[in-house]
C-alpha cells in the first residue's frame, strides 16, 4: 500500500511535469503542416498561370464560392470568377498594373459564387519570378469583405441621412430667418430705402434684424440690431426685440424711450443663467418741409454708428452719445442725436458683421471702421440702392472671411429730378 509520503511525492512530481506538458501541447498546436495552413487559412489563396488560368486554390476560397476543386483548377481563369464590372476593371486596370509593377494590393472586387450570389472581397496579387527574373506565376490573396461592405453601406446610409437632416435644417433656418425680417420695407414718400441681409452660414440662424414702418402723424420708425449669439435662442430674442420695438414706438416714438422699453423687456426676460442682450440703433424719421428732406433722430444701444454720406461727396460717422448694450443693465444709459438729411444725402446703418469681417488688410486682419469710412467717402454722393449694391460686392470680396451675419439698411433723400439729371 502506498504511503502518504509517497503520494505527496508523486503529486509533487506531477506538478513539476505540468509546465512541460503544457509546452508539449502548445508545440503540438504549432505543428500544422504548411499544406494545412494553406488549405484552411482564414483567407482565400489562388495561384494562376500568367494567362490567368487557375493552377491552385485553397479550401477556404472553394468553401466561400461553393465550388469543387475540379470545377476551377485548369478549367477557369481568375477573371471568370469576377462580376461583369469586375472583369472589365481587371482587364483594363488590375492586370496591366500587375504586369508593370509586379504587385497590386487592396483592390475591392466582387466574386461570383457557384449559386450566382456575389462575394465582396479585397484582392492582393504578386508575380512570382524565376532566378532569371522572368515571371512564372501569379499568387493572389483574397479577403472576405462582407463585413466591411456592410459597414461601408451602413456608413453611407448614415451619411446620407445626415446630409438629408442637414438639408432640412438649412431649409428650416432659412425659413426661420425670413420670418425675422420684414417681407418688404415701408414706402416712405420722398425717401428711397434699400436693405440687404448677408447670411454667413445657412446652418445657423443669425441674430441680425432690421425694419422700417409707419407711425402716426406722418412719421416713420426704423431700426437695425444684432442679438448676441446664434441659433434658436438668438432667433427667439430677435423676434422679441422686433415686436417690442414696433409696439414701443407706437406707444412712445421717442427713440430713447423705445430703446428703454426694449431694455426693460430683455433685462426682465433674460436675467437668469442665460442672459441675452443686443445692440440696436433706432431712428425716427420726419419730413422737413421748410428745408426739404428729412429730420432723423437716432438712439443707439451699443451699436456701431451710422455712416452719413452727404450730397457734397463728404462722409462721416454719425456718433450717438452714451449707448449701452440693451438688456444687460436694468437702467441703461440711452441718449439721442438728430441730423438733417438733405436731398442727395444717404444714411447707412450696419451690423458689426461688416466691419469685423476677416481680410488680408486692415487692423489685425479685420476690415475695420476706418476702412468702412474710406469706403463711404469713395462712394459719396450715392443712393440707397447703389450703397447696398456696393456693400454686397464688398462682402463678396471677403468670401469666407465674413463669419458673422451682416445686415445693412440705407435711406436716401433723392434730389429734385432736374438736379438728378444734371
Amino acid at each position: 500500500m502506498a504511503r502518504a509520503g509517497d503520494a505527496a511525492e508523486s503529486g509533487d512530481l506531477g506538478e513539476d511535469r505540468s509546465p512541460t506538458d503544457e509546452e508539449a501541447r502548445f508545440s503540438a498546436l504549432l505543428e500544422d503542416s504548411a499544406e494545412d495552413l494553406y488549405e484552411h487559412a482564414p483567407c482565400g489563396y489562388l495561384t494562376t498561370l500568367l494567362d490567368g488560368r487557375i493552377a491552385k486554390v485553397n479550401s477556404t476560397l472553394l468553401d466561400w464560392l461553393g465550388y469543387e476543386r475540379g470545377d476551377l483548377v485548369g478549367r477557369k481563369r481568375f477573371s471568370e470568377l469576377l462580376t461583369v464590372g469586375g472583369r472589365l476593371y481587371h482587364e483594363t486596370h488590375f492586370a496591366p498594373l500587375l504586369r508593370m509593377q509586379g504587385a497590386i494590393s487592396g483592390i475591392a472586387l466582387e466574386l461570383k459564387a457557384a449559386d450566382g450570389s456575389r462575394l465582396p472581397v479585397m484582392v492582393t496579387s504578386t508575380v512570382k519570378t524565376g532566378s532569371d527574373g522572368q515571371p512564372l506565376l501569379i499568387r493572389t490573396t483574397i479577403f472576405d469583405a462582407r463585413d466591411r461592405r456592410a459597414y461601408e453601406t451602413e456608413l453611407l446610409r448614415a451619411r446620407q441621412e445626415a446630409d438629408q437632416e442637414r438639408d432640412r435644417l438649412k431649409l428650416l433656418n432659412t425659413t426661420l430667418q425670413k420670418t425675422l425680417l420684414p417681407p418688404a420695407l415701408a414706402n416712405v414718400p420722398g425717401l428711397d430705402v434699400a436693405a440687404y441681409y448677408h447670411i454667413a452660414s445657412v446652418e445657423e440662424v443669425g441674430g441680425d434684424f432690421y425694419d422700417l414702418f409707419p407711425l402716426a402723424a406722418g412719421t416713420w420708425g426704423l431700426f437695425l440690431g444684432d442679438v448676441c449669439g446664434k441659433g434658436a435662442a438668438a432667433a427667439a430674442v430677435t423676434s422679441l426685440a422686433r415686436y417690442t420695438l414696433r409696439a414701443a414706438a407706437v406707444y412712445d416714438p421717442d427713440p430713447a424711450a423705445v430703446l428703454a422699453n426694449l431694455n426693460t423687456v430683455l433685462n426682465h426676460e433674460y436675467n437668469g443663467t442665460d442672459p441675452r442682450f443686443c445692440t440696436v440703433i433706432f431712428g425716427l424719421l420726419t419730413p422737413d418741409p421748410g428745408r426739404g428732406g428729412f429730420r432723423i433722430t437716432l438712439a443707439s444701444g451699443g451699436h456701431p454708428p451710422a455712416l452719413l454720406m452727404r450730397a457734397d461727396g463728404t462722409a462721416d460717422y454719425l456718433h450717438t452719445p452714451g449707448g449701452q448694450l440693451i438688456g444687460v443693465l436694468s437702467d441703461a444709459d440711452i441718449a439721442t442725436t438728430s441730423v438733417h438729411l438733405a436731398p442727395g444725402d444717404t444714411l447707412l446703418l450696419h451690423t458689426d458683421g461688416l466691419t469685423e469681417a476677416h481680410t488680408d488688410t486692415g487692423t489685425k486682419g479685420r476690415y475695420g471702421d476706418d476702412a468702412l469710412l474710406a469706403f463711404g467717402r469713395d462712394l459719396a454722393p450715392t443712393t440707397a440702392s447703389a450703397t447696398i449694391g456696393a456693400v454686397r460686392d464688398l462682402l463678396g470680396t471677403f468670401g469666407t472671411g465674413v463669419d458673422d451675419d451682416t445686415a445693412v439698411l440705407a435711406v436716401h433723400v433723392p434730389r429734385p429730378t432736374s438736379e438728378e439729371h444734371r
